[in-house]
């Protein structure tokens, strides 16, 4: 017996789309954008720990690496564009 396919994420999905990208910024920081949008700012230790994980990663990887720095910033009532 085979087991199941697991999902990348919670809901799901296997952002196969590649909703995030991210920008490392000149003062440290690591901008994420999810779907070109801001979806938050990593500073500190956060920034050098997701910059020393990121050259590492797949692109499968990377999205849920971002995915999961990202947090919870989805709320639903984001407006549809």
């Amino acid at each position: 017996m085979r087991p199941k396919k697991r999902a990348l994420d919670r809901r799901g999905l296997l952002l196969k789309e590649q909703p995030f990208t991210f920008r490392q910024r000149k003062d440290g920081t690591v901008a994420i954008f999810w779907n070109g949008r801001p979806a938050t700012v990593l500073a500190g230790k956060l920034a050098e720990n997701f910059l020393g994980l990121a050259p590492e990663c797949t692109g499968q990887e990377l999205q849920l690496l971002m995915a999961r720095a990202t947090g919870n910033f989805k709320r639903g009532n984001e407006r549809r564009r």
